[in-house]
């Protein structure tokens, strides 16, 4: 069976998340992915902790199946290698600030004159155009800039981090988009295309109900805590050992979840006869909820959730998590192949799941640096 991207070349000049995560799903999606690292240092991920045997945990996480080499793009002997892998590619992708391509004369705009078909993916914290295209940024910097860390936290607490980093993960995910449209394109046109993704713009992109609010009332909304700002009850409650969620959606929903809990005249009652009702006494309704729920565990109000058709479920740990039955269902943690005598790790699965797609039991193993110069010197020998 061949893969969707089968025989697409992706030379990855990026380091830390948003480029290697961009990467990673052009390979589970069958892309060959050759890292161009900085010799000696190489990638600034292969220094994060934890370390099995001095290798990094998140490295290989995020980096498994990858090929290595070393080039130091100023050395004339690394840039003629690195010449003979455009020749090959089909994508190339970078995450250094504006300019810096370009001073090494491997901007977009040299290289459609020299490379017309190939696709350049660009990612940076505020983008390739505007008055501060040329700051740098971090996860942390785009998520305070573009709004998320105003709606994130406790009602009325201080602005807070999302703890994944959904400003390098998001933008990672545009760029393969962008980067899977170009090909499309391409196979049409038989022409290359910039796809420029910036981190901030990727953060303004995903708020659907922020945005919204903001425009449409003048107002822009506080964070609510664990609860959606425009559905209740869709929150976290406490059961008597622990926390679960509750995700009534629509007025249906309300009728079973208070049927369930043995109140069925809240169903009447004005203060939660509709959806905007409930939104309006938000915290009554909580109160009144979990007056109920505080008095028996978690996994009895998730059986009667689930039997009355309510979605619920259990606040879950990473531990939790990766041992959940509907995830290793759906290999969704699976081992990075270990090289002799080297360290086991695990990383996350590939949740795209496509009929002509082989959902891989294993992730290759994550490259030491420049372990591939010699195999992909060799293939480029053969090509002549």
């Amino acid at each position: 069976m061949t893969t969707p991207l089968d025989g697409i070349i992706v030379l990855d000049l990026t380091h830390v998340l948003a480029g290697p995560f961009c990467s990673t799903i052009l390979g589970d999606l069958g892309a060959r992915v050759i890292k161009i690292e900085r010799p000696v240092l190489g990638d600034d991920t292969r220094e994060f902790p934890p370390f099995k045997q001095g290798e990094s945990a998140y490295f290989a996480a995020l980096n498994a199946g990858k090929q290595s080499i070393a080039l130091d793009l100023k050395a004339p002997a690394d840039r003629a290698i690195f010449e003979r892998l455009l020749d090959r590619a089909d994508v190339v992708l970078e995450n250094y600030r504006p300019g810096v391509m370009e001073r090494l004369g491997y901007g977009f705009e040299d290289l459609r004159k020299t490379h017309p078909r190939l696709i350049y993916g660009a990612v940076s914290g505020f983008g390739h155009t505007g008055p501060e295209a040329g700051k740098p940024a971090y996860d942390m910097v785009v998520q305070a800039r573009g709004g998320v860390m105003s709606i994130t936290g406790p009602e009325g607490g201080p602005p807070v981090r999302v703890g994944a980093s959904v400003g390098d993960i998001v933008a990672g995910m545009y760029l393969a988009q962008g980067i899977l449209a170009a090909l499309v394109q391409r196979g049409r046109t038989g022409e290359g295309a910039k796809v420029d993704i910036a981190m901030l713009d990727s953060q303004l992109a995903i708020q659907e109900h922020s945005l919204a609010t903001t425009t449409a009332t003048g107002v822009p909304p506080g964070p609510t805590g664990a609860r959606h700002p425009s559905i209740t009850p869709f929150s976290t409650y406490r059961a008597s050992d622990g926390f679960f969620v509750i995700a009534a959606g629509n007025d249906a929903l309300f009728a079973k979840l208070a049927q369930g809990l043995g109140c069925p005249d809240w169903v009447t009652d004005p203060r939660f006869a509709s959806n905007g009702a409930r939104c309006e006494n938000v915290h009554m309704l909580k109160r009144l909820i979990e007056a109920i729920t505080l008095e028996k565990p978690r996994d009895h109000w998730i059986a009667l959730m689930e039997s009355a058709g309510v979605p619920t479920a259990r606040v879950q740990n990473m531990a939790e998590a990766i041992e959940d039955p509907q995830v290793k269902a759906r290999n969704m943690v699976v081992p990075v192949e270990q090289r002799e005598g080297g360290p086991s790790f695990k990383a996350a699965g590939n949740p795209i799941k496509m009929s002509t797609l082989p959902d891989r039991q294993a992730r290759g193993p994550a490259p030491l640096l420049d372990a591939d110069r010699e195999a992909i010197l060799g293939w480029l020998d053969a090509a002549g």
